[in-house]
């Protein structure tokens, strides 16, 4: 995959998700299919279905069981929720091979790594499945220097 059609949004600050929903609806608009992915944050029912009725221009995933977010969960929900959220990557990874969208939004997914979820060999291979043709626009809190040779445009983003 060309590594300028990947894009982070990370920092401590709050706005990611939301740049990158307002860039879903943008891409949306032009008439590209988008689909969201949404790790770590819990199972939020209203707002998943707020996301919802965008659709069928952009389809939201949440692979979630928990209300939580990762980090409030017990050691062992955190175990059982891992395995939600690694079938949520291995859904990513089926999307990018298929090209099933042109734009590919992984919320939270840099917190994957920091979580230990996935390795960097797992996050290479998932941007490397992509086509040409799909953008991949990745959040978090923070990124690893590592990932910076994959990724065309980076924007963190701060809170004062």
């Amino acid at each position: 995959m060309c590594k300028e059609k990947v894009t982070v949004y990370y920092g401590d600050g709050k706005g990611k998700t939301t740049a990158a929903l307002g860039f879903a609806v943008q891409a949306a608009g032009q008439g590209s299919s988008v689909i969201i992915i949404q790790f770590l944050k819990g199972k939020k029912e209203d707002e998943i279905e707020f996301l919802r009725r965008l659709e069928p221009e952009i389809k939201f995933f949440s692979f979630a069981r928990f209300e939580k977010n990762f980090v409030e969960l017990s050691q062992e929900e955190q175990e059982e929720e891992a395995v939600n959220i690694r079938n949520g990557f291995h859904f990513a990874r089926k999307v990018l091979v298929t090209g099933e969208c042109n734009l590919l939004i992984l919320d939270e997914f840099l917190g994957l790594l920091d979580n230990h979820i996935i390795s960097g060999e797992d996050f290479e291979s998932l941007v490397n499945a992509g086509s040409e043709d799909t953008e991949i626009i990745f959040t978090g809190r923070s990124m690893r220097d590592s990932l910076r040779k994959y990724v065309g445009k980076v924007y963190e983003i701060h809170e004062d």
